[in-house]
């Protein structure tokens, strides 16, 4: 294969990555707290000393970056869930894997059979001092400030572990839910949080956008099927009449 051959495959290969990030997106829009994402291209320059360039020409390969989440707030569901929490400004929770401490806002909590709050997987959810929050056996009524403090009728129970980060770019997503921190991104404790009680935050996807973006990505996938089939023809024409020329 020649070089505008090579060409056309980066150009695929990262345009399959942007319409599974599109697809991804469309899927998840009734996922509580998901955050969408997109691909972030640039060119790679080659052939810039005369090798492998096109009439003496640097060519420029499309290559997939990175991907941009966008942090910003997902519109608030109501439930009167006590136990269905929301931020409505910057910050995480922080919850307990198998694997260490992961960061959520998708705030569905329940209690556990021993009285712990959990997230839908059944990872506990963190206080301000890294312990899990333990309910009172028996407790009837269950408050929540709107700093993160929680309370019974048998008096607080411990306030919420709500983080944030200098750079949010840098969290890693596990899942649909849940995110995890590098070690170059420490998370700092958020001073004064915004907990809604009652609430869910819903996925910031906004579908009809995301539709049309999508649509929009599969036609230039197309567009660049078809260059990479007619090149394909044209060198496959160029082979035989060199060959018949022998």
């Amino acid at each position: 294969m020649d070089m505008p051959g090579y060409i056309v495959l980066s150009r695929l290969a990262a345009q399959r990555r942007a319409t599974d990030g599109l697809a991804a997106n469309v899927a998840n829009a009734d996922t509580p707290a998901f955050k969408a994402s997109q691909t972030v291209f640039a060119t790679q320059l080659a052939g810039r000393d005369g090798a492998g360039a096109l009439g003496g020409r640097p060519v420029a390969f499309a290559q997939d970056r990175a991907t941009w989440r966008d942090f910003s707030p997902g519109p608030l569901q109501t439930t009167g869930n006590p136990l269905d929490l929301a931020l409505t400004g910057e910050g995480f929770f922080a919850v307990q894997t198998p694997d260490g401490e992961r960061y959520t806002r998708a705030g569905r909590f329940a209690l556990s059979p021993e009285g712990g709050v959990v997230d839908a997987a059944g990872h506990a959810v963190l206080d301000a001092e890294g312990a899990p929050l333990v309910i009172p056996q028996g407790a009837a009524r269950i408050e929540i400030a709107g700093d993160g403090t929680l309370a019974t009728e048998a008096g607080p129970v411990g306030r919420l572990r709500v983080v944030n980060f200098a750079n949010p770019q840098l969290l890693q997503a596990e899942g649909d839910r849940l995110y995890v921190a590098p070690p170059e991104a420490a998370p700092q404790p958020v001073e004064r949080a915004a907990v809604v009680q009652g609430a869910v935050e819903g996925s910031n996807v906004r579908p009809v956008l995301e539709l049309t973006r999508l649509t929009a990505e599969l036609r230039e996938f197309q567009f660049a099927a078809q260059f990479a089939e007619k090149e394909g023809e044209r060198v496959q024409s160029a082979v035989e009449r060199i060959l018949r020329r022998r």
